[in-house]
């Protein structure tokens, strides 16, 4: 999180996926503009250079994937292309854009035919054929409440508690990415700290980090293009993080697109 100061503008659009202006250049959300996944996902016209970056897109992208919207485009009048983090969750974003009522189609089903899978050392995302939506996540953390503990999304009960679900990160290593010039805009009310006993905030639900797991990878796995909550797989994920989600998005976009 970088807390940029930022300006922007959203509008519906008729013509299918989600832009970003800036300058005066367009950056996509696609998987293939992504330039990092180091704190957050950032997003930059590659072919062009990538001279303007999109940061904290993961967020407002699960806002999006969760209501179905499924064409934007984003006006930044800033300096500062960054998108805002707000809570830390995708909570406002959800909100704002139901209270002027935009929300996508009803668009059907996507069907996967063959599993898709990334996996490097003691991590994996792996996407399994089923008859409907669904996801699990194991984290392993060096912290009482998150060691071997995993979450299953069901859509039916308990998406209002992904849709909450704040970024987090330990509060010993926050002095160090702020020297780095990283989490500038880290609050008590944004951030979920993990300390040596438990938490520097009241957690809105039960084992919300692991449910910020999942917002995460339902906003980055939206960058194929395809909507992650309208596609028939089991999505297993062990001790990942954006740079595994991502590299699963680029696998999953290229059956997808075929």
């Amino acid at each position: 999180m970088f807390a940029a100061p930022v300006e922007l503008e959203i509008k519906p659009s008729d013509k299918k996926g989600i832009r970003f202006h800036i300058a005066q250049g367009i950056v996509e959300a696609d998987v293939n503009n992504v330039v990092s996944t180091e704190h957050c996902v950032i997003l930059a016209d590659v072919l062009r250079g990538a001279q303007h970056k999109i940061a904290l897109v993961e967020h407002f992208m699960a806002s999006c994937a969760i209501l179905g919207i499924d064409a934007l485009d984003v006006y930044f009048s800033s300096q500062g292309f960054e998108m805002p983090i707000f809570d830390g969750s995708a909570r406002v974003w959800v909100e704002k854009f139901q209270e002027i009522g935009l929300t996508g189609e009803n668009e059907p089903t996507k069907t996967l035919t063959k599993p898709v899978y990334f996996e490097k050392n003691n991590s994996s995302v792996t996407l399994i054929p089923s008859d409907k939506t669904k996801i699990t996540y194991l984290v392993n953390f060096n912290h009482k409440d998150l060691a071997h503990t995993w979450v299953n999304l069901d859509l039916d009960k308990n998406l209002n508690e992904i849709i909450e679900a704040r970024t987090f990160g330990y509060l010993k290593d926050l002095e160090k990415f702020q020297a780095a010039g990283y989490s500038k805009g880290v609050t008590i009310e944004n951030t979920v700290g993990l300390t040596d006993d438990g938490y520097t905030t009241t957690l809105r639900s039960e084992a919300e980090p692991i449910k910020h797991k999942i917002l995460d990878i339902i906003g980055d796995l939206y960058l194929t293009g395809y909507n992650p909550l309208k596609l028939n797989a089991n999505i297993l994920v062990k001790e990942a993080g954006h740079g595994y989600h991502v590299e699963l998005a680029r696998k999953l976009k290229e059956v997808l697109d075929n």
